[in-house]
């Protein structure tokens, strides 16, 4: 062996030192092999390390499929359905359909001389064939005078008119308009540069940034009462989502933070992450039903029910049984698979339940696969001389942990059909919200993404609930908006 090469394995061995240790006899030369041995198995470590890193994407990772570049796409953690791809048979499809009332009617005559010779035009109709068009009138801005006239009386008293209240400039654009620029805003995700754009090319009016953010803002001042009841609405539901994700506001990292359900979604944006967030704290303290979430530790700390996202578990097992070969991954990722189709086939029987048999055998089968991973699990490596803090574990080892630590949390589903199997809603809730940082890159001041995140959860809401956006954005324009609730009841 070289010196060069003997630098490379232990670089804080020089040739000197070296030349000691050697000189010194047999006892050192052990004691060279094995701060040898101990340089590689740290080398391997790391390339153990790095090379995991490589190879996570996302279908065996939290890592999003735009992290996947142009590699071949990873196979989806979906089973086939062996169903062909379209609309199946029975199912009722949409399509563009004749109206009973059209708004207009163009009558088409036949033309011309019949081949006898007489003329068309007093023939008698003994039939016709419709066919319609649907299709957008020319677009313009519906300009709305509102006079009001003074008078006098008989009695020489002069009386003055009142406009409508919200009416106060001579000039001023109404709640139509401040909808829909909030609508392209928040709902489409539309930079105001781009927003600008569309209202030019489409209306013909240029509108100022500053009226533009002037809508979004008076739109979330409306929201005032309105969001305070649906984050009441969120608390008191057995189930809800949580989920968070960073985002840029002035050039420092914050987080926007999504609790929600079925019915109800509720966005806000705070400095910390953790237990320091203490708005979102102050919420969870309130909340006494079961807190579907992705496992994260702060998320445990809080006194609820709790019931850990499975789709997290299923990507973490199909790392360790590609990548790192362990063959209790692909046991564990089939029994929560198989559960799974077994509480989805029990609902639609109707059952509430399942019976106390099965949720043993599962059980058990569950446990018996822990005891199988943890049969498989390298022995604990020791720990370095002064070396301080937890002793890094393997991914499968730590897994293992969560799995055998949480097992009611990891199977509330199975116990509990009201409990889903993911905490999809919350990532699906979240999914706009990057795409907006996307879009715009960041957030240039802290009101400006709480004005985003209230509109935002009322809109989500409002989405959940099938309803018309416009109708009730315009709602929100309302001098009374802020001191009235919003919601459908």
């Amino acid at each position: 062996m070289t010196w060069k090469r003997i630098d490379l394995v232990i670089p804080k061995l020089s040739k000197e030192q070296f030349r000691q240790v050697y000189d010194k006899g047999f006892d050192a030369t052990y004691a060279l092999f094995d701060a040898l041995q101990q340089a590689i198995e740290t080398l391997e470590n790391r390339v153990a390390h790095l090379e995991g890193i490589i190879a996570k994407d996302s279908h065996n990772s939290s890592k999003p499929p735009s992290s996947n570049g142009f590699k071949r796409p990873p196979k989806s953690l979906r089973e086939k359905s062996g169903k062909k791809a379209g609309g199946q048979t029975g199912h009722e499809g949409t399509s563009l359909r004749q109206v009973e009332n059209p708004d207009k009617t163009v009558i088409h005559w036949p033309r011309g001389k019949c081949s006898c010779g007489r003329c068309l035009e007093n023939a008698p109709v003994i039939g016709e064939t419709t066919k319609q068009v649907f299709d957008l009138p020319k677009i313009k801005v519906l300009v709305t005078e509102h006079q009001a006239k003074t008078v006098m009386c008989a009695c020489g008293k002069i009386h003055a008119g009142e406009f409508p209240v919200g009416i106060n400039a001579p000039v001023q654009y109404g709640n139509g308009l401040k909808a829909l620029a909030t609508y392209f805003i928040t709902q489409q995700l539309l930079p105001v540069q781009r927003t600008q754009q569309i209202f030019k090319d489409i209306f013909g009016i240029e509108l100022s940034v500053a009226t533009l953010q002037g809508s979004t803002v008076a739109c979330h001042n409306g929201l005032e009462t309105t969001e305070t009841v649906l984050l009441d609405r969120i608390i008191e539901s057995p189930v809800v989502h949580a989920d968070e994700t960073g985002c840029d506001v002035n050039g420092k990292l914050w987080w926007i933070h999504s609790l929600g359900n079925l019915m109800y979604t509720w966005y806000f944006c705070e400095k910390h992450r953790g237990k320091e967030a203490d708005i979102v704290a102050a919420v969870l303290r309130r909340f006494g039903g079961r807190l579907v979430h992705d496992g994260w530790q702060t998320y445990l700390h809080y006194v609820c029910k709790h019931a850990l996202c499975n789709a997290h578990h299923l990507r973490e097992l199909v790392f360790i049984d590609e990548h790192l070969k362990e063959p209790w991954a692909l046991k564990m990722k089939k029994l929560l698979l198989e559960i799974k189709d077994t509480v989805e086939e029990a609902r639609v029987k109707g059952k509430k339940r399942l019976s106390d048999e099965v949720l043993q055998r599962f059980r058990n089968r569950y446990l018996l696969v822990i005891r199988q991973g943890y049969a498989v699990q390298p022995p604990p490596k020791k720990r370095p001389p002064g070396q301080r803090g937890k002793q890094a574990q393997p991914p499968g080892k730590n897994l293992l942990d969560r799995l055998k630590e949480h097992i009611d949390e990891v199977l509330a589903f199975m116990y509990d059909f009201s409990v889903p199997f993911t905490n999809n809603l919350a990532e699906r809730d979240l999914r706009m919200v990057k795409v907006k940082l996307k879009v715009s890159g960041c957030f240039r001041t802290h009101f400006g993404a709480q004005v985003f995140c209230r509109i935002r959860s009322y809109l989500s809401t409002l989405r959940k609930h099938n309803l018309d956006i416009m109708e009730y954005l315009e709602k929100c324009f309302n001098p009374y908006s802020s001191f009235i609730n919003l919601l459908p009841e």
